[in-house]
């Protein structure tokens, strides 16, 4: 294989930095007095709710930067371990995603997320502990990767389904949007704050910080008022219940429709997260702290949506906005690989270029998923709703770690840039199969 260029280095301004941070927080107090407006989902216990989605999607930007980052710095991961790494963080959803739909239905869902975080945080926790004394490895993240996505695949699960008990159903649409915007602050700040981490003090200190935001949200959580009340017993077996989900989703027109397209579509973003931060240190050239800022204009993407994903939903309907969501991730899966390391003989400008591609594409996946999420709520009823939701994810992401061990192995003998062009392939395919193939044109809540 040939050998990959070494990173250009680039001298950090923290200066400068600070300064779009401000523009870009300013931008976003703006919007969320214009989504507190709504007047839905303003109790005490969804704001404390969400406040821990909040340190959680903080947690998740940082980590999602920093964890790769210390795999490709520290370690000099090859593409095929990026990939391993990539694919060990999906494969709970394939091995507890039906399990865990069992689970939400037969259990409260509270003390279900109290210990999925617990877990996480002390995961995150080893790593820094590991640096330290000296033993990190990639088998150790690799072991910390698999623990991430198995707390996201049961809290996560529990989350979605706790809020619906929160706000009900008609107030999901106005609560995700709120979510989203607390997703778009991250993705304006989670991104330069692991920067400036990871580069100024190492990568496993910017993983500490998000273990220590784990703890706070688990006591946040405990401090709620209100608790899920525990579902009635179920006389079923587990696998029958397995099996009710699995039927129900099949049977339902509109929720087979989502799942084959989202399970496509993840099976190609997860194939695209194993090479992203290779293309990014390697072949673009870019340090942490420009990545990171990079990675931020992403946020102005989300919180972009996020204001406006309720206008285009009355307007054009729940299908033709997550049609264009889609539209809008195809276009920039397609564009990624073409940008060179110098664009207009400026590596800068090739930063630039990655920045607004990061840009549209985080607007378009939350385009896709706030009306997927609130379409698949509201044709489900609540006894079903656990099992629909990890049926669901399971059926969505299950694919998700063959497409990042994929995209490791065409990388790893053809080259990182190939291997996003198979993903601009597939991408292009799937818009189009989505856009004919399925009844979403014409579904309009």
């Amino acid at each position: 294989m040939t050998a990959l260029p070494r990173p250009h280095c680039y001298y950090y301004q923290p200066a400068t930095h600070l300064d779009v941070c401000r523009i870009f927080s300013s931008f976003f107090q703006s919007a969320i007095k214009r989504l507190r407006g709504d007047g839905s989902a303003a109790t005490v216990n969804f704001r404390r709710l969400w406040f821990s989605n909040g340190l959680n999607c903080f947690g998740a930007q940082i980590t999602s930067l920093a964890l790769p980052l210390c795999a490709v710095l520290l370690l000099h991961a090859t593409p095929e371990q990026m990939g391993i790494l990539v694919a060990l963080q999906a494969l709970p959803f394939a091995l507890f995603g039906l399990p865990v739909g069992v689970l939400l239905d037969r259990r409260s869902k509270h003390p279900i997320m109290l210990f999925s975080e617990s877990m996480s945080g002390l995961a995150l926790a080893s790593v820094a502990v590991a640096y330290w004394c000296g033993v990190l490895s990639m088998p150790w993240l690799y072991i910390v990767g698999f623990i991430i996505g198995t707390g996201f695949v049961v809290g996560g699960g529990a989350e979605q389904v706790f809020l619906t008990f929160l706000v009900g159903r008609d107030g999901l649409i106005d609560a995700q949007s709120k979510f989203a915007a607390t997703e778009s602050a991250s993705r304006l700040i989670g991104p330069g704050m692991a920067g400036v981490l990871v580069q100024t003090l190492s990568a496993p200190v910017a993983i500490l910080c998000t273990a220590c935001g784990y703890v706070i949200s688990v006591f946040n959580l405990r401090a709620m008022s209100v608790r899920d009340p525990r579902p009635a017993p179920s006389h079923n077996h587990p696998l029958r219940d397995i099996a009710d989900g699995l039927l129900f989703v099949w049977r339902e027109p509109l929720l087979r429709a989502l799942a084959w397209g989202a399970g496509v579509w993840h099976f190609l973003f997860y194939a695209s997260m194993a090479l992203t931060v290779l293309f990014a240190t390697h072949d673009l050239g870019m340090s942490p702290g420009v990545l990171g800022m990079a990675q931020m204009l992403g946020g102005a993407g989300v919180l972009v949506s996020a204001i406006v994903v309720k206008p285009l939903t009355r307007r054009y309907g729940a299908g033709r906005v997550i049609l264009i969501g889609l539209a809008s991730t195809s276009l920039c899966f397609a564009l990624t690989p073409a940008i060179p390391a110098h664009l207009f003989g400026s590596a800068t400008a090739s930063a630039a270029a990655y920045a607004v591609l990061m840009f549209f594409f985080d607007c378009g996946v939350m385009l896709f998923f706030i009306p997927y999420l609130g379409l698949r709520q509201k044709v489900t009823p609540d006894a079903m709703l656990g099992r629909m939701t990890s049926t669901m994810r399971f059926l969505t992401v299950a694919t998700a770690p063959l497409g990042a061990l994929a995209a490791g192995w065409v990388a790893e003998h053809f080259g990182v840039r190939t291997g996003l062009a198979c993903i601009a392939g597939g991408s292009i395919a799937l818009t189009i199969a989505m856009v004919w193939g399925t009844p979403l044109r014409g579904v309009r809540t």
